[in-house]
């Protein structure tokens, strides 16, 4: 038996065909040697190692299948993962054996195929390896693969970012942000947490009616420390499912950062909760075009007017070229209605983008204002306004899950309780 495969106990599966919605977590810094037959797998592995998910993966594609590999590890270590394509079933069996004689323990396989055979899942089994693909294979289904193999399948899955960022300064990206966040921690009961990126301004903790002594800024500017304990040290409990890292949103130091800055915390963060709320500045840097290509979902706030079409437009177009195999951005406009303000509306600007907005949030200046200036949320403020129902419908949207739907009660329900109550 190959003494490479750590999952021995597991049976490898066909990957589904591919989804744009798939949350997909990101793999650690391995290295990745593919060897395949022919050039379409040999772009497809291409294209999966421009993809954000594998961006800490050190990936190489060599021609000439599992010949190749057997030849080429005869005298090198092996990497982490070792992606193979193989033609005909006696070549993936024999090239197999050959290899198990020169792989280093701890390397996983995965085999790209052609026969779609149960008697080959089982011999493939025995030989250890960890991931069979039927061919032809796109980057989406190498990505999963590859991914796949540092995640644990019996776990719930974690660690989906959230970014939410405005298209223009003032549009009420924040307000959009923290509001979201608490309608997936309160109505959709998931555990989440919002980073507030705004070091310098941020109102995460005005929002939420917060001071902690601790926030972001102490991760950033010691990355070294950065580990589960330490982070959770810095969060502050908002609601039983909802926790603050809060910005220090003083001025006495210059915060400029690299284009890394952030992956520490983030990373740490995406391994121990589930939901993660990254409320983007609007600048435009290194770290914060990082920040929004990571990021599992997107959604840009604007207003309705020609600057945040422009620069709507520009995000989304620049974000899909750089996230080929993820969902478009998502958009949602902000103050809508505003009284003798001139404005595009929703129909014109959805052709622009040429996609509909998620919600077009109306213009309550009263509401709005009253909820932060006493460090509180919509749902807080107005339960059963219709702005409260739009952020849950933007936190399904963004999340993939949908509301527990309530029960009606029928004019009978009083009767039936007292029946049941004797």
């Amino acid at each position: 038996m190959i003494s490479y495969a750590r999952e021995d106990a597991e049976e490898p599966t066909v990957s589904p065909p591919p989804k744009a919605d798939d949350h997909i977590a990101p793999a650690p810094r391995v290295s990745v040697q593919a060897f395949c037959e022919t050039m379409e797998t040999a772009t497809a592995v291409q294209s999966a190692g421009e993809d954000r998910r594998l961006a800490k993966a050190h990936l190489k594609i060599q021609m000439g299948g599992m010949t190749a590999a057997v030849e080429a590890y005869r005298s090198a270590p092996t990497p982490n993962v070792i992606i193979l394509e193989a033609k005909e079933r006696g070549d993936i069996l024999a090239a197999l054996d050959q290899l198990a004689s020169v792989c280093d323990a701890g390397t996983r396989v995965v085999v790209i195929g052609r026969i779609n055979d149960v008697a080959l899942y089982r011999e493939l089994i025995k030989r250890g390896v960890s991931d069979y693909v039927i061919a032809p294979v796109s980057a989406l289904d190498v990505v999963r693969s590859v991914c796949g193999l540092f995640s644990i399948p019996e776990a719930k899955a974690v660690g989906r970012i959230i970014a939410v960022v405005g298209a223009k300064g003032g549009v009420g990206a924040s307000t959009v942000a923290h509001n979201i966040a608490w309608a997936i921690a309160r109505d959709l009961a998931l555990d989440s947490v919002v980073a507030d990126l705004d070091l310098a301004f941020g109102t995460a903790g005005l929002d939420f009616n917060q001071d902690p002594p601790q926030g972001i800024a102490d991760a950033v500017f010691s990355p070294d420390r950065i580990d589960t304990a330490f982070v959770d040290r810095l969060l502050s409990k908002c609601t039983d499912h909802l926790s603050l890292l809060a910005a220090p949103a003083t001025l006495d130091r210059v915060y400029d950062f690299g284009t890394e800055a952030f992956d520490s915390i983030l990373d740490t963060l995406r391994a121990t909760m589930p939901c993660i709320v990254l409320d983007i500045p609007h600048q435009w840097s290194g770290w914060t075009k990082r920040a929004l290509i990571g990021a599992d979902d997107i959604l840009i706030v604007a207003t309705p007017d020609l600057a945040n079409l422009r620069n709507t437009k520009n995000l989304i177009d620049l974000l899909k070229a750089a996230r080929p195999n993820d969902r478009p951005p998502l958009y949602c406009l902000n103050q809508v209605g505003v009284p003798k303000r001139p404005e595009i509306s929703a129909a014109e600007f959805a052709k622009a983008i040429e996609s509909q907005p998620v919600v077009s949030i109306p213009f309550e200046p009263q509401m709005f204002g009253s909820a932060a200036n006493n460090g509180q949320m919509i749902a807080e403020v107005a339960p059963g306004h219709r702005a409260t129902e739009m952020f849950v419908q933007i936190a399904q949207r963004l999340t993939g899950r949908g509301e527990a739907k309530k029960s009606r009660k029928s004019f009978l329900s009083p009767f039936i309780e007292k029946l049941r109550a004797r």
